[in-house]
């Protein structure tokens, strides 16, 4: 999944100020006061003999401005691979909600993410990069909430699992694996399927097509067009040209800096997609509204398809117009996610986890997208991860792990997915059963449904955000009704 890079800076000059500021595009209500706290949590919670008894700090945030003390809802946002005041900053919804319900928030970061470093700098040699598994993580938020409602007085609060993305994903997880922690879970935007190796996969990047194609037929042939025209120089060996035309900092000079270069551009296509939001934004990307929108009209308003390419892709890559050139190998590192890894700790992090239990081949071919052949194989994969990080991926894994696509025995998650982004269709877009819930947004981009309220909202997920809220409120007081039965 593309990683987010831009906004970390920012994030820690809110966090510095006390309670966090109002980012751009985000909630027209005020943000709630967080607390930064740490967790003494188990390194390996599966092996007693690997690190003893050995613990790491994990970081959490925590507000209860709402809370109803020992008796409003929990509500456990399951952070995924980045800082974790990231995710809080940017998914209001579950503060407003909070506000109704009157519950208790927890933000609670990943391993090997943000400061959740378990060996410190040293966290990603190896062997030390070995706990960091999809396993280990969910035992942590199953501890820290376990421990939390203890020493709270709040063992009677029921429990709402959050998460968008790979968080989504492990919201899932949660009420799969401990349904007696967990009441509910909201996963939105989770790719549980594409991410477990089902599926076409061709179809990530011809769904990143899509919304451009969705809004100008001729978006997706310029922008075919532009990388035809960067296929004919490359081919040519005009590496002055394409310096040129791009403001390269450096001049490439061989095949790999041209695959380097079109994975840096094809990333850029992918932010735009998954970030289309109906505002400005600061996550992961500063992004104006609308910037399916912007770049289409950005690639079609001249004739020069390489200088509208250059342009279209400076939206993401300098949005504030002040890099003089591009560095192409420092802006984009090529990993074992196609999507993107991001800079960083963070990167290193997401990397191994694609090169271990995440399975994203995802590929683009020219013919059912807009962008240059770009295969990744099982077998790219496997070399790749052999050569970085000295593992082998095991193929269908986390599918055997976590039950795929077969999930008709679970009950309480609400599986939403917005129509425009393009990680939709890599998740559960139809109900399972009445308590397998799926919503889909007709104009959402990439978990829209988690971020606040803004009066720029469309409709649709105005009413998901409606019906989600009704089937927690729902969760809330069939459990409260399930541990009541049981006092007596």
């Amino acid at each position: 999944m593309v990683r987010p890079w831009f906004v970390a800076t920012l994030l820690f000059l809110c966090e510095a100020q006390g309670a966090p500021q109002l980012l751009r595009g985000e909630s027209k209500y005020l943000k709630p006061e967080f607390k930064e706290k740490y967790f003494s949590q188990i390194l390996d919670h599966f092996n007693y003999n690997s690190v003893g008894n050995g613990t790491y700090l994990q970081r959490y945030l925590i507000t209860d401005q709402y809370w109803k003390k020992g008796y409003g809802p929990i509500f456990f946002y399951a952070g995924n691979e980045g800082n974790i005041w990231e995710f809080a900053l940017n998914s209001g919804f579950i503060t407003e909600l909070a506000e109704q319900e009157r519950a208790l928030v927890i933000f609670a970061e990943h391993r090997y993410y943000g400061k959740s470093l378990p060996f410190g700098k040293e966290s990603f040699h190896i062997p030390e990069v070995g706990l960091l598994t999809v396993e280990q993580a969910l035992a942590d938020y199953a501890v820290l909430i376990t421990e939390l409602k203890k020493d709270l007085k709040a063992q009677g609060c029921p429990v709402i699992v959050f998460g968008g993305s790979y968080g989504g994903m492990l919201s899932v997880y949660m009420r799969v694996r401990y349904p007696n922690i967990v009441a509910g879970a909201l996963a939105a935007s989770a790719p549980i399927l594409s991410t477990a190796g089902m599926g076409d996969p061709a179809q990530f990047f011809h769904d990143v097509t899509a919304d451009f194609e969705n809004y100008n037929p001729a978006c997706r042939d310029a922008v075919k067009g532009a990388f035809e025209k960067l296929q004919t120089l490359a081919q040519k060996e005009d590496y002055a040209q394409i310096q040129s035309e791009f403001s390269l900092c450096k001049t490439p000079s061989s095949a790999a800096d041209i695959h380097q270069l079109n994975g840096l551009l094809r990333n850029a296509f992918t932010l735009m997609a998954m970030l289309d939001y109906p505002y400005k934004t600061a996550f992961m990307s500063s992004m104006p509204a609308f910037p399916v929108k912007v770049a289409c009209d950005t690639m079609l308003k001249g004739n020069d398809l390489m200088s509208a390419l250059k342009d279209t892709v400076g939206i993401v890559y300098n949005s504030t117009g002040k890099l003089t050139c591009l560095d192409i190998y420092n802006l984009y590192i090529e990993c074992a996610d196609p999507t993107g890894c991001g800079l960083g700790f963070d990167s290193m992090a997401w990397d191994y986890q694609a090169c271990t239990e995440i399975e994203m081949c995802f590929e683009s071919n020219g013919v059912s997208d807009m962008f240059p052949v770009m295969p990744f194989t099982q077998q790219q994969r496997e070399q790749y991860c052999a050569k970085k990080w000295a593992v082998l991926p095991r193929p269908g894994w986390l599918k055997t792990q976590f039950w795929g696509d077969d999930l008709s025995t679970a009950s309480n998650i609400i599986f939403s997915n917005g129509d425009l982004d393009p990680w939709a269709n890599g998740g559960v877009r139809k109900s399972l059963s009445s308590s397998l819930i799926a919503i889909n947004i007709p104009d959402g981009a990439h978990h829209l449904d988690l971020r606040g309220s803004n009066p720029a909202d469309p409709d649709s997920v105005i009413q998901a955000r409606k019906q989600e809220a009704q089937v927690i409120s729902q969760w809330v007081k069939m459990e409260r009704m399930k541990h009541r039965s049981h006092d007596f």
